[in-house]
């Protein structure tokens, strides 16, 4: 962009301006590029594969972030690196959130990648709280006290496209700032020069590593309590009170590993459509989630309800063997038959009448560890709405609550012991051209003063044996800890 062309966009009333530089960076990985390139408080790395088979063409990498948004309850903190520039207690954090966002005038530029910054981070499972206030405060303890939603404000991003290995670096620049041209290409220089130095390479993933003894976790369940529960859900079930409840145990663990080991091991055993690491200072959040909570794009919604697992199979035969057992099992296709209705019933009341459409019905989808059956539903955003609106219709995910889903939730309160924090709420991006594209908090870890921190759980229904139920707990969190103890082997053998 040419200074005339900055300028231009200055005068047309737009406060952030993307400047840019695109170069070949063959020799490169995402994972590199994030540790020249950021590594460091308040960045973040995202990719994808799709499918769980077949890596998806972009990768983001987050550089620093000066200006970060936090919510504890109703209670708003921004900062500008460590100084608080803005407090406040509000209603409804979400209307905060959306109105902060439309502060930043983007102007969407042609030839720039399909995200180029925006607001990156987490919505956690209580946000549900400032839209169904039937639901009241969280009466469960909160042992890890991180925000229920964190933002990023992301200014600064490297797109690698994984096709043609190109990085495109994007920098926002505050035109009302002295020099503002000027210092925006002297830090896309920067990064073109950094991009050039060289890195330690980390150590190799020994994969001998691959069991983790039960004894070193601590669950926020026994065995016995977590069985004791599904059997009060069954007879809230048969009371009629609901159809489906969801719920889910904490399992924790000492860690001291470096997390970025936790997130190459687990792209290694866990490839899925979203993949994300996350350095909060404070806290770390790495995952590999499969699925999405809601994605929307040029004002199309899309959630992708998946409900209904198995384990791969050691052959092919097996494998289908395998595939047909789990389409033919009643329990798995009736939870699943439920999920979609409440994913069209949650598209629907943000869609334009008729628009809601169920694009793939009952598919199967392949990861390393475990197949899932999965579906597919759009609607077209109604007029006048928002990324946010569509947000606030969905979250928490049906896969992750139950039906009805505020009576679930409110069974939720009543059983679990803590507030889930992360787990079950939604992570990823609201964009700056009003895209946003969110996964459901499964499949990760929360990494905090030493201890890492994993949730899962399962739908219950009429039929749902307790101790099963207890086993699915275990066996979904298979992956999280194979790769915990690959990052711990790591670090030992590094220090």
């Amino acid at each position: 962009m040419t200074r005339e062309e900055f300028l231009r966009l200055a005068d047309a009333g737009y406060n952030r301006i993307p400047l840019t530089f695109e170069t070949l960076a063959d020799f490169d990985t995402p994972l590199s590029l994030y540790l020249k390139l950021a590594n460091g408080t308040n960045t973040y790395l995202l990719e994808s594969v799709q499918g769980g088979e077949k890596w998806g063409r972009y990768s983001i990498i987050g550089l620093p972030s000066s200006t970060v948004l936090r919510v504890y309850g109703h209670q708003v903190v921004v900062r500008e690196g460590s100084d608080v520039i803005e407090q406040a207690e509000v209603d409804d954090p979400l209307a905060f959130v959306e109105a902060f966002q439309q502060r930043y005038r983007v102007p969407n530029l042609p030839n720039l990648p399909r995200f180029n910054g925006g607001l990156v981070g987490y919505f956690g499972y209580d946000c549900v709280r400032y839209v169904e206030k039937r639901l009241g405060e969280c009466p469960n303890p909160d042992p890890l006290g991180n925000p229920d939603i964190l933002l990023m404000v992301s200014d600064a991003v490297v797109v690698f496209d994984n096709l043609s290995t190109k990085m495109h670096a994007i920098v926002l620049v505050d035109p009302a700032e002295q020099d503002a041209y000027d210092k925006g290409m002297s830090r896309l220089d920067d990064l073109l020069e950094a991009l050039r130095q060289p890195i330690t390479p980390r150590r190799g993933l020994d994969f001998s590593a691959t069991h983790v003894h039960e004894p070193n976790f601590r669950a926020s369940f026994t065995r016995e309590d977590y069985e004791q529960a599904v059997t009060k859900i069954k007879d809230y079930i048969l009371a009629g009170d609901c159809m489906q409840v969801v719920p889910s145990q904490r399992m924790s663990i000492d860690f001291t590993a470096a997390p970025i080991d936790l997130y190459r091991a687990l792209r290694c055993f866990n490839p899925t459509p979203y993949m994300y690491f996350f350095n909060f200072g404070d806290f770390h959040v790495v995952g590999s989630s499969p699925e999405v909570l809601v994605r929307v794009e040029e004002g199309l919604v899309t959630v992708r309800p998946i409900a209904g697992t198995r384990p791969r199979g050691a052959t092919q035969e097996q494998d289908l063997e395998l595939e047909q057992d789990l389409l033919s099992d009643e329990k798995e296709v009736a939870e699943h038959l439920m999920l979609i209705d409440l994913g069209r019933n949650d598209v629907g009341r943000v869609s334009s009448t008729g628009s809601v459409k169920l694009t793939e019905k009952m598919i199967i989808e392949r990861y390393s560890n475990v197949m899932h059956i999965v579906s597919n539903v759009t609607g077209q955003l109604k007029d006048g709405l928002s990324a946010m609106d569509a947000l606030r219709a969905i979250l928490p995910a049906g896969t992750l609550s139950g039906a009805p889903k505020i009576r679930a939730m409110e069974i939720i309160d009543e059983l679990e012991p803590v507030k889930r924090g992360v787990y079950g709420g939604a992570v990823g991006y609201l964009a700056w051209n009003g895209n946003m594209d969110t996964a459901i908090a499964i499949r990760t870890a929360v990494i905090k003063n030493g201890e890492l921190h994993v949730q899962a759980g399962g739908g219950i229904v009429a039929d749902s044996q307790p101790a099963a139920e207890w086993e699915e707990t275990i066996n979904k969190r298979r992956a999280m800890f194979r790769a915990v103890a690959l990052a711990e082997q790591t670090s030992t053998l590094d220090s």
